[in-house]
């Protein structure tokens, strides 16, 4: 991801302040979108791609999974300055360095940590593009029970080594960011670690992008996204959900 030919910038999405049945909040120090109940004890937060919280399909997605009985939450991890093609005075370079992902992951904590003062006890982190790399980082510790990367960027084998908690890579078929080799590499990584639950799919003629930033027309990419979507929310579901749902009353989840 150096610069705007990269494919995460290709296909951007219009974005809107108003997309989306959740509504707009600020949390852990940031401005959000959340989606579901604010009584469930099961809370998902979702890393954006380079486009931000605003984007349609990422706040469709959001509220998918609400509708399983999850609290969802997607924050401005740009402080109202995603990526913006039409921008000249500014290089896709320049803005990756005053936007990075190190920040991003501290922000997180800082989401994750008023979750549970509100009482959410199991949260799961799902990465989009760019916010892959921000659920990687948060998969490393215990902040989370378990994450999802969905076409992710900047994730490097390091990073899947220090993997701690059940973790499922949705990849596609032609994707330069993080090829079919680089997921296969992935795989084996995760293969050798049997004490941490995984999962690695490359989903066929896709591109990176595809589950949020697909064409309205493009009947295989919105199959194929729907697909994601429900491996997305299995995983949750087991790893979430059903840890939630076996510890024993006497025992506190975090």
């Amino acid at each position: 991801m150096e610069d705007s030919d990269s494919e995460c910038c290709k296909n951007p999405p219009t974005l809107s302040s108003s997309a989306g049945s959740g509504s707009l909040v600020e949390i852990g120090g940031l401005n959000a979108y959340v989606a579901g109940s604010s009584h469930s004890k099961l809370g998902i937060i979702m890393g954006s791609d380079i486009f931000g919280y605003e984007a349609p399909k990422l706040r469709k997605m959001a509220d998918k999974v609400a509708a399983a009985g999850f609290f969802v939450v997607v924050p401005d991890f740009f402080y109202g300055d995603p990526w913006d093609p039409a921008d000249k005075e500014r290089s896709f370079k320049i803005w990756m360095q005053t936007h990075g992902t190190d920040k991003a992951t501290i922000d997180a904590k800082s989401v994750i940590a008023a979750l549970k003062n509100k009482g959410i006890s199991a949260i799961g982190a799902a990465g989009f593009c760019w916010g892959g790399k921000v659920a990687v980082n948060l998969a490393k510790t215990d902040y989370i029970q378990a994450a999802v990367l969905l076409h992710p960027s900047l994730v490097t084998v390091d990073d899947i080594k220090e993997v701690q908690v059940p973790i499922a890579v949705l990849g596609a078929e032609f994707d330069r960011e993080t090829t079919p080799q680089l997921l296969k590499q992935f795989a084996e990584i995760l293969s050798s670690k049997p004490e941490i639950s995984s999962y690695v799919k490359v989903y066929p003629g896709v591109g990176h992008g595809w589950t949020i930033r697909y064409k309205d027309d493009d009947e295989k990419a919105i199959k194929a996204a729907e697909e994601a979507y429900h491996d997305m929310l299995n995983w949750f579901i087991k790893y979430v959900k059903q840890r939630k749902a076996s510890c024993p009353w006497f025992f506190i989840c975090c």
